[in-house]
């Protein structure tokens, strides 16, 4: 029996609990530290007791999936806030070669993220001054970047001497001093996979842009992994709360000695070679990479496999990417360029031929694409996939969709495994709950039309948080009663995990019967 230990990135439910529930569609066990084990967004880990939980678990282990920003920070925010000296970050990381010393058949899957540079003027994750100098912080990185690349034109050199003079020289100190301990880092980590202690390395790129700190690292990050002759166990692209997601379908794989070949079909013609928003490249570079990561292999035709990736996709790149809003205020290429009837209509006759069906939601930032969705549910079609995901970035869609893709294939529908066959239901409504349900609809719904009678904000819900948990609960409930026709799927335990609207948690439950039709077998 293999023994799987997985170091998650923080304590959200897409981090912890995902590959979790990944994992239980399998006859595979994911361990994972005791969530007390794990800190509170800008409150660290306890690193120590995370080291001696994987001293003690790893010997015996055949696989570590680790995030090296908890292991090191204590937290992907933490990695953002920290004031750990170089010493003391390598010193962290090195418990990892301790554990292939003492352990040398082990395999280790690590993700360690380029330290992101937001460009909202929020401090919520990001230190203290980014209240009040974030974006500057962002466009002084970007302009600095592009000076170096290709020059900069009068105007941009007016701005970026401006730039300079307004962001106080302590804060720009500060935060360009802890990139260099978490670009050194990310180094050392590069000899570590050179030198055998690491399997493989992903390096997620978070939010990140064509230009500025994280284009200029990761570029250096390429240039010392080819020097190191590695490129055959790194991957580098935009991505960061799906890893635990992605490398459990890599172990997955590579345990069931299973190699998934996916065929992928897009709603529009333009949409493989649109840069998705909070990213730096194409969505389709962005998607092979994802299926590299997850153990999978894109296939030139869809009558040479079953498995069949459907990808939502917009015909227009970056800022003009739509979000949650009404859909006549979308940019005009929505309209005329995503053949939406088209693509329900290939549906159709995917699943008409036997295909699992899957669909990668990504032509809308932070939630679905609920002119898709309803579109489905006039078609009869949304019980009918065998995976979906539509939230937040891009890659955080395509590291959850296709993890499940490819475990749900290789199991063929669970043929007459029925307690199988209801946990990877669960997975699949759970994403439609959240993802349609409640980023799609509900949120924005109380944004605007209760939390102002709250007197409160999309982050500020502390005060009235029950209240809002509550209300979430119901309207959730509500959705799910006029969308899915699912008999007593239960709803309970809504809670906002980070005390804003962004992210939710809720436990999920239905009794499995004849309403996913395709997908189960007298």
């Amino acid at each position: 029996m293999n023994k799987i230990m997985y170091l998650p990135l923080d304590e959200r439910p897409c981090n912890y609990k995902f590959p979790v529930k990944l994992a239980e569609l399998t006859d595979l066990e994911l361990i994972v530290p005791n969530r007390s084990l794990l800190g509170n967004k800008k409150k660290p880990a306890d690193v120590s007791g995370l080291q001696e939980w994987l001293l003690e678990n790893c010997q015996d282990a055949s696989y570590l999936i680790v995030s090296i920003d908890m292991l090191v920070y204590g937290g992907i925010v933490p990695s953002r806030i920290h004031n750990l000296t170089k010493e003391e970050c390598i010193n962290r990381v090195n418990i990892l070669n301790e554990i292939k010393a003492l352990n040398p058949t082990i395999k280790i899957y690590a993700f360690n993220l380029i330290l992101r540079v937001s460009s909202n003027d929020r401090d919520e994750e990001e230190p203290f001054y980014y209240k009040n100098y974030g974006n500057k912080i962002w466009n002084y990185g970007w302009l600095t970047d592009k000076e170096e690349r290709e020059g900069l034109i009068p105007e941009e050199k007016v701005h970026y001497n401006k730039l300079k003079e307004t962001i106080p020289s302590e804060y720009l100190e500060d935060f360009i001093e802890r990139r260099k301990k978490n670009k050194a880092l990310n180094h050392y980590v590069l000899e570590m996979v050179e030198q055998g202690a690491l399997t493989e390395l992903i390096v997620p790129l978070d939010d990140n842009s064509k230009y500025g700190f994280t284009a200029k690292e990761q570029k250096e990050l390429l240039f010392r992994v080819n020097e190191l002759d590695i490129s055959h166990k790194v991957l580098i692209y935009p991505g960061a709360d799906d890893l635990g997601c992605s490398l459990f379908s890599k172990v997955f794989c590579d345990v069931k000695k299973y190699s998934p070949e996916i065929y992928v079909r897009y709603s529009s013609t333009w949409g493989p070679f649109m840069k998705p928003k909070y990213e730096d490249r194409s969505l389709h570079e962005s998607l092979k990479s994802q299926i590299i990561a997850a153990g999978g292999f894109i296939i030139d035709h869809s009558y040479d496999t079953n498995i069949i990736l459907m990808v939502n996709s917009a015909a227009t790149e970056q800022w003009n990417m739509a979000e949650q809003v009404p859909f006549n205020t979308r940019h005009a290429t929505y309209f005329s360029e995503v053949n939406y009837r088209e693509f329900i209509e290939a549906i159709k006759m995917y699943l008409g031929k036997g295909k699992n069906v899957s669909l990668a939601d990504v032509a809308v930032c932070n939630g679905s694409d609920t002119y898709l969705m309803n579109l489905l549910k006039k078609n009869n079609l949304i019980n009918e996939l065998s995976s979906y995901a539509g939230w937040n970035t891009s890659g955080n869609t395509l590291g959850t969709v296709i993890p499940h893709t490819i475990i749900h294939s290789y199991y063929n529908n669970y043929g007459s495994n029925k307690e199988k066959l209801k946990k990877d239901r669960e997975f699949y409504l759970h994403r439609l709950v959240e993802d349609w349900g409640y980023q799609g609809v509900v949120r924005n719904d109380i944004i605007e039309n209760h939390l102002p009678v709250l007197k409160a904000s999309y982050f500020e819900i502390k005060h009235v948080q029950k209240e809002v948990e509550k209300l979430v609960e119901s309207k959730i409930i509500e959705f799910v009663r006029g969308n899915l026709e699912i008999n007593n799927l239960l709803i309970t335990n809504v809670n906002l995990p980070w005390v804003r609207m962004f992210e939710i948690d809720f436990e999920l439950d239905f009794k499995l019967n004849k309403t996913f039709a395709g997908l189960i077998q007298n």
